[in-house]
């Protein structure tokens, strides 16, 4: 089975990992975490948030992770190339965006990485 690609963008405080170019936002939700590996938090909501919306056909996940004020604010989403129901999409990713059980989760792993290489 072939390894899917995924492109990452870097400008600055901010990472996009995205499947396809160029990165679209059809339906996001955004939230603020601690400060950790961009690169580790953004493969990992984006894992979590495939799981939550594998069957939305036409679904390619977005995550971005910007570092500001000594937090990480994550906007997550994609494209959806088909039927959209927006609202109950965006719903799904808010849900996912503010589980305090998926945010301790991606902030050990984020931070776990970055305290090994200090």
């Amino acid at each position: 089975m072939a390894r899917t690609k995924w492109h990452t963008l870097k400008d600055e405080d901010v990472l996009t990992l995205a499947r396809h170019l160029p990165a679209r936002f059809d339906v996001a939700a955004e939230t603020t975490v601690s400060a950790g590996s961009a690169m580790r938090l953004a493969h990992q909501v984006r894992q979590d948030m495939w799981r939550a919306l594998q069957s939305l056909r036409g679904f390619s996940p977005v995550v971005q992770a910007t570092r500001q004020d000594g937090a990480m604010h994550i906007k997550a989403g994609g494209a959806v190339n088909g039927a959209l129901p927006k609202a109950a999409t965006e719903a799904k990713i808010a849900a996912l965006l503010t589980s305090p059980d998926y945010i301790r989760r991606w902030e050990r792993f984020a931070t776990k990485k970055e305290a090994a290489h200090a």
